[in-house]
Order: structure tokens, then sequence, then C-alpha cells
């Protein structure tokens, strides 16, 4: 249990004696930095989290800067948490707050792994919680009224979030009756026949693959997923994230994007899937520079707005996937489909522009370095023989990781 127990003790004395009734045992954690309280036993106090965090609680009282305060929370509430975890002395976190208090509970609920039961009830949780849950599964509660006392509003809330992780801790994960391979694999409504067709011939191969919708969240997850060490190959037939990383789109997953398969030294083929595509809402959302510049737009909801890129945009593409491959302790391969890398890439299709596509390959080829293979496949990449051929080269990029 992690939060401030110096304005919020007695809420959290109320949620550990809900936890405790269930027959669990509570470790607390205070982040509280103006003091304690004295409702319960405190197992961490906040001058070792403000120690963990590279501050002096002492100081920080004296500056009395919040910002600064909510720095060094945040840096030292994940250190203490993931130690505790480390040590195996919690099985599951729960915290309490509004924006200040949510933020801290919830950088202390995202170092620890998928699957480790997370509850922090907030202010915040009808809201968009990107930040606070970023790619980890934080189970976010919206708290109805303030976390300010007990009353006949948080008494129900707070009893049901202590229900919530003591059922959460108590749940056994059913086991597989055979332990499969992991492949993950990107995909969007512009390569899900591609994906769709790899997706059912590695299964018949006893493989189980995750697909991830690549919106931004989605290459952040996998790539998180990637680096915890769950996943023994990357099939990444859809890159479109990196269009709006370039483009300052709405689906941008960050520079790190493509990073964790060759860290971790896994098998993984890049495709440029998407490429053609920068993503952004309605077309009230799309920046002035673009529309000004009478760039190429498809409406493909009323929601979402895609816009071609550009040559100057696909060779910083071409020019950082290679650059991402290079850098790979693992097989790692490029597959490129020559007819159209999206849907609306295909031949008579809006975003159709081979030139503009033979920027981008052309610029893989120019700064990848020797050994790591091109193939090029004279197809649409939603063609059966493509997928066909990215099924054959991901097997053979996994059969080298063996050896």
């Amino acid at each position: 249990m992690i939060g401030a127990f110096d304005t919020k003790g007695s809420e959290y004395a109320f949620v550990r004696e809900q936890i405790l009734a269930r027959g669990h045992d509570v470790l607390t954690v205070n982040t509280g930095v103006m003091g304690s309280t004295k409702l319960f036993s405190v197992d961490v106090e906040a001058d070792k989290v403000a120690e963990a965090g590279s501050g002096d609680l002492d100081q920080i009282r004296e500056k009395k800067d919040r910002g600064e305060a909510m720095k060094i929370m945040c840096a030292g509430a994940p250190a203490i948490v993931k130690s505790l975890y480390e040590e195996g002395q919690i099985n599951g976190i729960i915290g309490m707050g509004g924006t200040g208090g949510t933020t801290v509970v919830t950088s202390a609920m995202r170092v620890l792994p998928v699957g480790v039961p997370k509850v922090c009830v907030s202010t915040t949780a009808s809201g968009d919680v990107a930040a606070y849950v970023g790619t980890k599964d934080v189970t976010m509660m919206p708290s109805i009224v303030d976390v300010a006392g007990i009353n006949r509003i948080s008494r129900i809330i707070f009893s049901r979030a202590a229900g919530a992780i003591c059922g959460m801790a108590e749940a056994d994960i059913p086991e597989s009756l055979e332990d499969k391979p992991v492949i993950t694999a990107s995909m969007f409504g512009n390569t899900t026949d591609c994906v769709n067709a790899c997706m059912e011939e590695f299964t018949e191969r006893g493989y189980e693959v995750l697909v991830f919708h690549a919106t931004g969240t989605g290459g952040k997850a996998m790539e998180s997923l990637v680096k915890e060490g769950l996943v023994d190959a990357v099939l990444d037939i859809t890159t479109t994230e990196w269009a709006d990383t370039i483009c300052g789109g709405v689906f941008d997953a960050g520079p790190e994007r493509l990073d964790a398969a060759g860290k971790m030294g896994l098998p993984h083929l890049i495709v440029p899937g998407c490429v053609d595509m920068a993503n952004f809402g309605g077309m009230d959302t799309v920046p002035d520079k673009y529309k000004k510049a009478q760039r190429i737009f498809y409406e493909w909801n009323p929601s979402v707005t895609l816009m071609r890129t550009n040559k100057e945009e696909n060779a910083k593409m071409g020019k950082a996937f290679a650059e991402k491959a290079n850098a790979a302790k693992g097989p790692v391969a490029f597959l490129l489909p020559l007819k159209g890398v999206s849907i609306l890439d295909g031949d008579g299709e809006p975003f159709c522009d081979r030139e503009t596509d033979k920027v981008m390959f052309d610029a893989i080829r120019a700064n990848l370095k020797e050994g790591i293979p091109v193939v090029e496949m004279d197809n649409n990449i939603n063609d059966p023989a493509f997928s066909a051929k990215a099924v054959k080269m991901m097997l053979d990029l996994i059969e080298q990781g063996k050896k």
C-alpha cells in the first residue's frame, strides 16, 4: 500500500483494515513529504523514498517546492517498489490520490511487470489516464468524490478497491497445457490481411502470436513486453508509428520504437508497413502547415485523418530503421513490398506513390551495414505471397537465433 500518509492517513487506514480483514498482510510505503501517520505502522518512510530518488527529505521540506518534491518522490517510489518486488515481499500494489498522489503511486506501479495486481483509486480516473497507466496493466478506479475522508461514498469505493486488489492477488492463473514460443506482431487496419495470414500460419506451427495495434500505445506496449523477456521473436509488419514520430501525428510511439528486439537479441523482421501515412484526429486537428502545403489527406473515419508521407519524411524513416537494425544484437532482416506498403498505397489507390516508397527503401539500403538481408517482393503488403514470405523469413531468423 503506497501513498501520501501525511494527508491521507485516515483513508489509507480504512483501506488497510479492509485488506487485513480479508486475510492479507499489508506492507506500507509513505510518499508524503510533510509527515506520516500514527494510525498504522509504516514499513518504508518518506525519507527512504526520497533517498532512493536521490533527494533529502529535510531539504525538500525546507524548500517547499512541490514540483521538485514530486520529481524526487516519482524517482524514489519506483526504486523502492521494484526492490520490494524483487525481494519477494509484495504480490500486489494499491494506492490513492488526486493528480499529485496518482502521479507518484502510478510511477511505482509501472515499474512492476505485467500481471502483478495494480489498483489506483484516483480523482483523475474518468479522464485520459495514458500518462498514469503507460504500457502496464494498471487498474484505474474513479474515486467519485475526492480522496478526502471516509464518507458514505468513499466508504463504498475504498472497500471495493480493497476487495479488487485482494481478489487479483488471490486469483490463480490457469497453467497452459504447453509452453508455446511467443511472437509479437504489429498491425493496423491497412495491414490486417497480412498480419492475420501470418498469425494463422504461425498458430498452426505451434507459436503463440500476440498482436499489437500500432497506435502509439500499442507499439510501446509491445516494446515493453519484449524488454521484460516475455517474447521470443518480433514480426514488425506495421512500423507506421515512426511516421507519426516524424510528422507529429497522434500515434507516436517515440524514437525508441524498434529498439527492444535488437537490444534483447531477438529475431526481428522489419517491414515498412503503413509508413505511407501519418495519423491525426478529425480534419480540423491537422496542423495548418500541412494544410497549407496541400498534402494528400484521406479521411479513414470521422475521427481519423491520414496524411500521405512525402519523400523527405520517408528518407528519415528509412535511415532510422537502418540504424535500429544496425544496432541489433540478434538476427534481423527487412522485407519490402514494392507494390504498396498499405491498402491505400496499392495500385490506383489514393496514397499510391512508388517514387516516394522507393526513397524509403533506398534510405534503408544506403544506411544499412553489410550483412543484413533486404528482400524485395513485387507485391502489395497484403498479398498472400507477401505474408507467406514474411512467415518464411521470420522462421529463418528464429532458426538463426537458436544457432
